[in-house]
């Protein structure tokens, strides 16, 4: 079972990446820059691309890596992770003993714990898989192109709704019949070092992109998915109201 790390990155000059975030098997690394150069090499004994464009959008330089992509199991990751070092056995025991799964998300260390936590196996479905980001997913390269599933290109870091690309993706996978797992081990640490291109809080330009990405997830029931999101955060992360944070997501159409 060959396992491949694809990197969503930036402004890469060098393949120093690869030694700080601890890389152990195949590994594409998607780089945003201002240069075009594609880079193969060996790494440590494991074949090593650089994709280097000179564009924009997290969904886009994932959808580059991914169609590139030739392993068996496919790991997504940012450029702020340093993987355990035995992670490429951690994914092949994950999905040994899920034998039906298609995809399956790990737990990430983290200075302050902030994502959810994953306390046992279970089976995520439509009551809770969009807890979970992009980075701590794993899935079978064959279930995800067999059934065309890409990255919504208009959103995500660099677009003009700066978040949820992971979110639409995960849907499309559900969407699509894929079984989906969380399993409690860990396969990286999450640094945290570099500030995100994307978040300057839970604003008004959040609340919007919010908005559109529950409709981009369901047309027919996305103003309920606004609603529920306003009722559970407003105060505790968005600081208004239910109904001011409902009404701002709304525009979202």
């Amino acid at each position: 079972m060959k396992i491949q790390v694809l990197v969503a990155s930036m402004n890469q000059t060098d393949h120093s990446l690869l030694d700080k975030m601890n890389i152990q098997s195949d590994v594409i690394v998607g780089n945003q820059c201002d240069r075009n150069e594609v880079e193969d090499f060996d790494y440590k004994g494991h074949s090593a691309r650089y994709l280097s464009f000179n564009e924009r959008g997290v969904g886009l330089n994932r959808n580059n890596a991914l169609m590139r992509a030739t392993g068996d199991i496919c790991l997504l990751a940012d450029d702020d992770m340093v993987f355990e070092d035995n992670y490429p056995q951690i994914v092949t025991d994950a999905f040994n003993k899920h034998k039906n799964a298609d995809v399956i998300i790990f737990n990430l260390h983290e200075p302050v714990q902030k994502r959810f936590v994953i306390k046992e196996d279970s089976r995520v479905g439509r009551s809770n898989y969009l807890r979970y980001g992009a980075a701590r997913v794993a899935f079978k390269l064959s279930s995800v192109k067999g059934n065309a599933i890409y990255f919504n290109e208009c959103f995500g870091g660099g677009t003009e709704y700066p978040h949820g690309e992971d979110n639409i993706f995960l849907t499309d996978c559900l969407n699509k019949g894929l079984k989906i797992y969380a399993v409690p081990q860990y396969i990286a640490t999450l640094t945290e070092e570099r500030e995100s291109t994307w978040n300057a809080g839970y604003d008004e330009k959040y609340l919007i992109g919010q908005g559109h990405l529950y409709r981009a997830i369901s047309r027919r029931w996305w103003k309920l998915l606004c609603l529920q999101d306003a009722v559970r955060f407003a105060k505790k992360r968005y600081n208004m109201s239910w109904s001011k944070a409902y009404k701002i997501m709304a525009k979202g159409q």
